[in-house]
């Protein structure tokens, strides 16, 4: 973890973070727009990993640079953390981060769920830079695990788009099928340190399957 402070975070707009409202129906949720600075949207793009294969990566699995690794720095910073904690009414500095990374999405991804109980909290900072296709890649917020309609508010995956979450039996989310970039950076709140490194390598394990089998 990031010992950063408040004062030198460069890339994410503090103040854009905690002007996005918290919504607790269906669950406690915030939706956040531009909290990336704009000056550092050129290059993020740029410095965003060069990643072939799909889904969720690690970031010890990625090799991170430039401006990309300061932005990973700062959200994984107890500052943030403590940021997300005062909006949230939940104590996250205590919990140990798992950050993932992906650059390529799958028709298989987006089904309907409400993340493990491993997790306290989720949030997904998008960095594409327009999202023309009207409902695949969109995440939404939803009633139940069987239907993407009615849903509560739906969330473009565009540069500086924030969502963050308060996982719960729930917090039931996903979108429709989409195959093609969808860059996204994912960062989630553990409840200790034996879920996290379980969590990795399960993921290191589902990466090595996909090395050997593919699709």
């Amino acid at each position: 973890m990031s010992s950063l402070s408040l004062s030198s975070l460069s890339i994410l707009d503090v103040d854009a973070v905690r002007a996005a409202p918290v919504i607790d129906d269906p669950y406690r949720y915030c939706l956040g727009r531009q909290v990336i600075r704009p000056e550092a949207v050129e290059d993020l793009a740029r410095d965003f990993p060069s990643i072939d294969k799909p889904g969720y990566l690690t970031v010890d699995e990625v090799r991170l640079a430039g401006r990309f690794r300061n932005l990973i720095d700062e959200l994984e910073s107890d500052a943030f953390s403590q940021v997300l904690s005062e909006k949230f009414g939940i104590d996250l500095v205590a919990c140990p981060r798992l950050t993932t990374i992906m650059r390529r999405s799958q028709p298989k991804y987006g089904a309907i769920h409400t993340d493990g109980p491993s997790k306290v909290m989720t949030l997904l900072v998008y960095m594409n830079d327009a999202w023309d296709a009207p409902e695949a890649g969109r995440l939404r917020v939803l009633y139940d695990g069987e239907r993407f309609e009615p849903y509560a508010v739906e969330v473009p995956p565009t540069m500086g788009t924030m969502f963050a979450f308060l996982r719960a039996d729930n917090s039931w989310h996903g979108h429709r099928p989409f195959d093609g970039e969808r860059r996204v950076v994912q960062v989630a709140w553990m409840k200790d340190a034996a879920e996290l490194a379980r969590k990795r390598k399960r993921n290191r394990t589902a990466q090595f399957l996909k090395g050997i089998f593919g699709r």
